[in-house]
């Protein structure tokens, strides 16, 4: 019986490029997004097609896919013009924890690795159940500030505030979280910020550098705790802006590590 599963797929995002080198199924994918960084062989052995709001269109035809897998309501017009010319399109639009680990299960049945997929599930789920328990000893939460971009203000996505409720810290703006796009999160003014006092302040530029000098700089901001105790960290988007395994393998460990350093400033109880 021929292979009935997908032979020739291009990955318009990161995360289904990652599960499938995660899964053995790399050999599968022909395209992959020019933002692609995980897994670094990705970027070497694969042409790049995409971004994320636009793609070669021309180029990814050439390649004559059997599968495009994109991501979330921003790929539409991508998916439109693909699906036009006749091409399998897949485009998810998870942004939960959950939704990442329901992503890596269908996408391993796409590609006829169920198995490995189920898996890589428990691999993300005991790094939870880990981060859970090591959260459960801490003696306080501290409150967070993550910021997604710095011009304007962004506040972070569902899965990172969830990520970070799971490492032991309490986010500043869950109201924002549940927000799909980025201009639904900008926060108007610093004012809103400083005012909820966040005691750590964690960074993703979306791949820009960050710059804590110019943080520090910020009018009315020496007051902040997190500021004033030196508790500013960036965790690289690679690992924690991408709806993927590294957010949850690579990205809560790191949060988990941070918040449990800052434990370790509290003292003795008094």
């Amino acid at each position: 019986m021929s292979d009935p599963f997908p032979k020739r797929i291009v990955c318009l995002t990161e995360e289904p490029t990652e599960i499938l080198y995660r899964l053995g199924e790399q050999d599968r994918i022909v395209g992959i997004s020019g933002f692609t960084v995980r897994p670094p062989q990705a970027r070497r052995e694969k042409p790049k097609v995409s971004a994320f709001t636009s793609a070669r269109i021309g180029q990814i035809l050439a390649l004559e896919p059997d599968l495009v897998i994109g991501f979330s309501d921003i790929q539409a017009d991508i998916a439109r013009e693909l699906i036009k010319a006749g091409v399998e399109v897949w485009i998810s639009n998870h942004r939960s924890v959950q939704g990442i680990l329901d992503y890596t299960i269908r996408l391993s049945h796409w590609v006829g690795a169920a198995e490995r997929g189920a898996a890589l599930v428990a691999q993300m789920q005991a790094a939870i159940a880990h981060a859970r328990a090591r959260a459960a000893g801490f003696r306080r939460r501290p409150r967070v500030y993550f910021e997604e971009w710095d011009e304007p203000r962004i506040s972070c996505i569902r899965w990172v505030a969830e990520l970070l409720r799971i490492a032991g810290g309490d986010d500043i703006f869950p109201e924002l979280a549940a927000a799909s796009l980025g201009k639904d999160r900008i926060l108007a003014d610093d004012e809103a910020i400083i005012a909820r006092q966040p005691e750590i302040f964690l960074a993703s530029w979306c791949g820009k550098k960050f710059r804590p000098d110019a943080v520090r700089a910020r009018p009315g901001w020496s007051e902040v705790p997190a500021l004033r105790q030196g508790n500013l960290f960036e965790l690289k988007s690679p690992i924690i802006l991408q709806p993927g395994p590294a957010a949850i393998l690579d990205g809560l460990p790191a949060m988990s590590d941070i918040f449990a350093r800052w434990q370790a400033t509290l003292g003795a109880p008094g």
